[in-house]
């Protein structure tokens, strides 16, 4: 068997022997619009959160947007109203609520008589 040099690798695989770098087939670096950060839209589907993200970085996005768009900053909201504001999003309110709870995007009375958007997160 015999062992083949730089140049008989490159033949043998079709491409030439030049010192040139290989051009990339990436759509980012063929002019194409570089890849966004994935934003919490694409977490819905009409309207609907398709599934609570397992990452916590990606459901801090969520619960942040849910926070800033659920709920008024100020008001006092029962949990039943809490409930009923997360279900527009999604059927498990409970898992969303205690996931908004302790981020710190909502807090509650210590009697559980109320919840708040809160003004800062944990």
């Amino acid at each position: 068997m015999r062992c083949m040099t730089g140049a008989g690798r490159a033949k043998l695989h079709g491409m030439s022997e030049s010192t040139e770098a290989p051009q990339s087939t990436r759509p980012e670096d063929q002019g194409a619009e570089p890849r966004r950060p994935r934003g919490v839209h694409d977490l819905f589907s009409h309207g609907r959160l398709t599934a609570i993200p397992r990452k916590a970085a990606r459901r801090e996005q969520l619960l942040a947007h849910l926070s800033e768009t659920l709920f008024v900053p100020g008001r006092a909201y029962t949990e039943p109203e809490v409930n009923d504001a997360l279900r527009t999003v999604h059927e498990d309110c409970s898992a969303l609520r205690r996931y908004l709870i302790t981020s710190g995007h909502l807090t509650r009375a210590r009697d559980g008589s109320s919840y708040r958007r809160s003004t800062t997160t944990r």
